[in-house]
């Protein structure tokens, strides 16, 4: 039996994960235009990325720009692979060949 991910299974974490699997390797992107991209408010964006970074698949770097704090997001390594297992498993219990 196929098995999806349940931490990447979810909804909300889909989007962040998927979104965050276009940005090039090594490439980050703040809070604010993820949020924006996604259209989700700051608390529950904030709730799922603590799931992903809890399970080791988001990097959460926090900075300054001058008085500014800003919070910067990327996948880590075992976050894209995870991603790319989940893709794949889906592709099987859809039937779909990559």
């Amino acid at each position: 039996m196929i098995e999806l991910d349940p931490v990447i299974h979810a909804s909300a974490r889909l989007r962040i994960t998927a979104t965050l699997a276009a940005i090039p390797v090594g490439d980050q992107m703040s809070f604010p235009r993820l949020q924006e991209l996604l259209e989700m408010t700051a608390g529950n964006l904030s709730t799922h990325l603590r799931k992903l970074e809890d399970a080791g698949y988001v990097a959460v770097t926090k900075t300054h720009q001058g008085r500014t704090p800003i919070t910067y997001l990327a996948l880590t390594t075992r976050g894209r692979r995870a991603f790319e297992d989940y893709t794949e498993a889906l592709r099987a219990v859809l039937g779909v060949q990559p």
